[in-house]
């Protein structure tokens, strides 16, 4: 897969596999507290550089990760969202993550939309996942949006093996008939 040349785009962002550039907005990210209390807590610079790193290379080893969200309208770094997967997930995940100053402007469900678009139709996914903290109602919210419903409870790999997560999804089936006209 030609990382340099994958690009995604919606009608207000462009969704593109993380590049160097966009470190300090990810860093400022991952040190808001608000942003990231139900995403494993905050990182220090060092730690969010290497949770930076390893979505780049998760981008290389495995052909996806977490797209980088790009506001059209001021080319800004504004989150993270799109299919992950990693060691001892409970399922393929289309996930999200977005900047606080961008909280309630439909980012999310708009990007992970078409996320979750190319996690079937390029990658092949049977069925999409959204883990997410039980007192997370703004991504149930986001959840919802997609279409998605509470399947299950379940926990994340270590080290946050011991925090519960609701466990969100549908099925390729199930994501467009929904898409359908008349559905």
């Amino acid at each position: 897969m030609d990382l340099a040349g994958l690009q995604l785009e919606t009608p207000r962002l462009l969704l593109r596999p993380t590049q160097a550039q966009d470190f300090e907005a990810w860093a400022a990210f991952k040190a808001d507290e608000e942003a990231n209390r139900h995403i494993g807590g905050t990182e220090p610079r060092a730690m969010a550089w290497r949770s930076f790193a390893a979505m780049v290379g998760v981008w290389h080893l495995k052909g996806f990760a977490m797209f980088s969200v790009i506001e059209k309208d001021s080319g800004r770094w504004v989150g993270r969202v799109g299919p992950w997967h990693p060691e001892g997930w409970p399922g393929t995940e289309v996930g999200w993550s977005i900047a606080r100053d961008r909280w309630g402007r439909g980012y999310a469900p708009e990007a992970a939309a078409a996320c979750t678009d190319w996690a079937f139709d390029t990658l092949g996914w049977s069925e999409v996942i959204h883990t997410i903290a039980p007192g997370n109602a703004n991504s149930k919210m986001v959840a919802a949006k997609l279409g998605s419903r509470f399947l299950e409870m379940g926990r994340l790999p270590e080290p946050h093996q011991d925090k519960p997560v609701e466990i969100w999804g549908q099925t390729r089936e199930q994501w467009r008939a929904r898409k359908e006209p008349g559905a």
